[in-house]
């Protein structure tokens, strides 16, 4: 697209044009994220926490001329040569220049929303697609008001379908969305209860949801939702043709029965449709799929033989341990060119290991790739530093011409890359496996996984991002924020998670003890860490890497003045001074603070960087009264001790549970733990933060037990009737507490609560699964949504803090991100 057409689609109300001529084909909204910087139109994006509009000058020595913003600022007068458009709102230019870009294109376009499925439907759906069409979707989960049109924009000629889904959280969202989609066929998945709180009724929910589809031809549903059924009689939806699914009242009655190889049989309109799914929510997903695909022509019989081919997908990317020292990121779900540098700019994110390997199918659903297309996948693989290349297929092998990364192996299917999978040499190396669904890459991930335990603990990077911005935004806009990343980020793991803070923007991070911030510092985490557990013994470690130390006492600030005399080439070394305001456990007391201050003046080194204190009980409103005698006691010693220097000393009180009940008190900075991991100790907190942590593993056995029998060790849980038991490898070695033996704890299998039964061993447990129709091999969720690590906390008589740290190394873990 030429410049001068962005002019005309975004109308600004100034431009200031230094090429005119410019070519646009990429929109960026994220300095990380620009490839092709001669062609890009950056949108400068302006939000409480960042501003799009500083980043502009490094954009320009990078090669962007091409600049949508809201303000003029003096440092855009040295960027010579470059264009501007003066806007009163990025997002709405972002937004109708795709609305336009839409307008382009007269081929079907399916527009899906819902609570849930949105993003399963999109991709099953695409994959038979792309049999008879060529289909541009949406990347990953791109459907918010930033995603959609960024998803829009791919749209071109040589396409000739699009799938995209839309996502809103609050009322008047899907307006805009639905204008630059606008969809000609829609399905709406389920609504459900995510986002119920900023809506006044489900009711206001399903109208907002129903405004993509204003102007479909017609709309696919599931039609077990009553509300649903009688809002879309109202006169405002005569107009759509509707097509549902479910109940006799349907346009196609639906009946579901167990398949005899184990999946599933969908009955629909005569025929029999076998699905490998047992799961309902997999199920509703499938027949939203064979619904719309014979909306759009396909036979039944086609449907039927695609169908065997859909598989559970992880929605999300998944970091894990890899062999020989090395990191994976798994995103073997989809494919396309968009999704590629997604999933590149979040490799970029991970500063674990230096060496780079891309390990790549040949691409599905994009049509035919030419040697102009491998060029410049050649240049965008130069950008992200990929160092070794490893590509699997026919059209990658022809192509290898165009492709000059330092390493690079080809193999002609995956079968020939796994019987060569020792020759990959992985060692030392973060690896992003992304292949096209039909080459089966999930072999590949399990062929060069580090494996150690059917139990694994997978973390919600999108989840901790959620409750980091939650309770930044409680914050005001000058007061920083430390993350508490000790003990292992309370034992999710350290570098793959604090990556995702780093990349918030997170200022400080704190550990307890200096190990484990050298092995930040060994993982390139740059951000300053402060050492809450300093030790004097390991002072000379802290300074060789730049650890910032809590001193609480005059021995331990005495020590660290002798080690720094060892190091002239030191001018200052920062600290954080402890001051104790009631919790009497480490700190100086009010009538130290003379002395204190007199021996930090009196040494040039030493800089105080920040000055805090604990409380005590600041969940417990019971306390309140000495919470605010801590406040008060703080605030006359910090201000003793800050009046006393002639540099700004940051100070910090507030804990999770202070920033939600004290905000009053935040002073310079913050210190956010257990909430940011999706657990908190105020009640009412448990609907607002996301849950961060699933301990999941599987059913290993399944035994049918008679009345009368015992189980497990000393013969403590007495079956009551004939039961059927399973077993789950997952003890108290694992960190499960014994605590949640006979009765009390419980697990979700297929989404139902099922208690554990008998006592809990040192590597196993057994469940009551009577009455499910259950497999073995299913999946069992330990801890996780519908069952918190809170809740199962507060039936072991323990609490959250306790459960996380407990969970053994020997459980892998692994982070998911959208």
């Amino acid at each position: 697209m030429k410049l001068a057409d962005v002019v005309a689609f975004i109308e600004p109300k100034e431009t200031i044009l230094g090429s005119p001529e410019s070519e646009i084909t990429e929109l960026a909204i994220d300095s990380r994220k620009v490839v092709v910087a001669d062609s890009t139109l950056f949108f400068a994006i302006e939000t409480e926490k960042n501003d799009g509009h500083r980043y502009i000058p490094q954009l320009y020595q990078a090669g962007v001329r091409n600049f949508v913003i809201t303000k003029v600022m003096r440092e855009f007068a040295e960027c010579e040569e470059s264009n501007f458009l003066l806007v009163d709102d990025a997002v709405e230019a972002l937004q109708r220049l795709a609305q336009k870009h839409r307008q382009q294109f007269h081929y079907p376009v399916i527009g899906i929303t819902g609570s849930n499925g949105k993003t399963i439907v999109k991709e099953w759906l695409t994959s038979i697609l792309a049999d008879k069409f060529k289909v541009v979707k949406s990347p990953d989960s791109y459907n918010s008001r930033l995603g959609v049109p960024l998803s829009v924009w791919n749209m071109s000629a040589q396409h000739n379908i699009a799938v995209f889904e839309a996502g809103i959280s609050r009322p008047n969202e899907m307006r805009s969305l639905a204008d630059i989609i606008d969809p000609t066929i829609g399905i709406l998945t389920n609504i459900g209860a995510a986002h119920a709180q900023f809506f006044q009724t489900n009711i206001r929910k399903i109208i907002e949801k129903l405004k993509l589809f204003q102007h479909v031809e017609v709309l696919i549903y599931h039609n077990d939702n009553e509300e649903l059924n009688m809002v879309l009689q109202l006169p405002e939806y005569e107009h759509i043709h509707k097509i549902s699914w479910g109940d006799a009242r349907s346009t196609y009655p639906v009946k579901m029965s167990a398949a005899s190889t184990g999946g599933t049989i969908i009955s629909i309109d005569g025929f029999d449709y076998t699905v490998p799914f047992i799961d309902s929510a997999s199920l509703e997903n499938a027949t939203h799929v064979i619904v719309t695909l014979r909306y759009i022509g396909f036979s039944p019989e086609e449907i039927n033989d695609r169908l065997g081919r859909l598989s559970h997908i992880s929605m999300r990317l998944e970091i894990m341990e890899g062999r020989n020292h090395s990191v994976i990121i798994n995103d073997t779900y989809s494919l396309d060119v968009n999704s590629l540098s997604a999933a590149l700019n979040f490799m970029d994110t991970q500063t674990q290991m230096s060496k780079k390997t891309l390990i790549i199918s040949d691409f599905e659903q994009v049509g035919a790739l030419t040697s102009a297309d491998f060029r410049h996948l050649n240049r965008e693989l130069h950008q992200h530093n990929i160092s070794k290349l490893v590509a699997v297929g026919e059209t990658f092998t022809h192509n290898r011409q165009e492709l000059d990364i330092e390493e690079m192996l080809f193999y002609h299917d995956t079968a020939d890359l796994l019987a060569h999978i020792s020759e990959l040499g992985i060692s030392y190396e973060i690896i992003l496996v992304k292949g096209a669904r039909n080459f089966h890459f999930e072999q590949v991930v399990s062929a060069l996984q580090h494996k150690t335990h059917l139990t694994i603990m997978q973390v919600n990077l999108p989840a901790l991002v959620y409750n980091f911005n939650y309770h930044r935004n409680l914050l005001r806009p000058d007061t920083k924020m430390v993350a508490m990343v000790k003990a292992s980020s309370y034992g999710l793991g350290d570098v793959e998670l604090v990556n995702t803070l780093v990349d918030q923007g997170v200022d400080y991070l704190a550990v307890a003890y200096t190990d484990e911030g050298v092995r930040l510092r060994k993982r390139h985490i740059n951000t300053p860490i402060i050492v809450l557990g300093a030790e004097a013994h390991s002072f000379e470690v802290m300074v060789n890497h730049h650890l910032e130390p809590e001193i609480f006492n005059f021995y331990y600030l005495q020590q660290l003045e002798e080690v720094l005399e060892r190091h002239p080439e030191i001018p200052q070394f920062n600290i954080h001074v402890k001051v104790d305001t009631g919790m009497h456990r480490l700190g100086f007391d009010l009538q130290d603070l003379p002395r204190l201050i007199e021996m930090v003046k009196s040494n040039p080194k030493l800089h105080i960087s920040s000055v805090f204190s604990h409380l005590a009980a600041a969940e417990d409103p019971a306390e309140d009264a000495y919470t605010r005698h801590q406040i008060a006691l703080f605030g006359r010693m910090t201000d003793l001790l800050c009046a006393a220097f002639d540099y700004k000393i940051l100070r910090h009180l507030l804990n999770s549970a202070g920033i939600i009940r004290f905000p009053e008190a935040q002073f310079d900075m913050v210190r956010l733990g257990i909430q940011l991991y999706g657990c908190s100790e105020i009640p009412e907190m448990a609907m607002k933060l996301h849950n961060v942590v699933t301990l999941k593993t599987v059913i290993t056995q399944i035994k049918n037990i008679p009345a009368g029998e015992t189980i497990g060790y000393n013969r403590t849980w007495k079956l009551q009737r004939d039961t059927q038991v399973a077993i789950i490898p997952i003890g108290y070695a694992d960190g499960y507490p014994r605590e949640l033996c006979n009765g009390r704890g419980k697990v979700l299998v297929q989404g139902q609560k099922v208690p554990i039964i008998g006592k809990i061993c040192m590597d196993m447990c057994m469940l009551d699964i009577t009455g499910l129709r259950v497999h073995e091999g299913d999946e069992v969720v330990v801890y996780g949504e519908g069952n918190t690590v809170s809740e199962m906390a507060e039936a072991a008589g323990l609490i959250s803090y306790e459960l996380m740290t407990r969970i053994s190394q020997r459980v892998p873990r692994v982070y998911v991100q959208e």
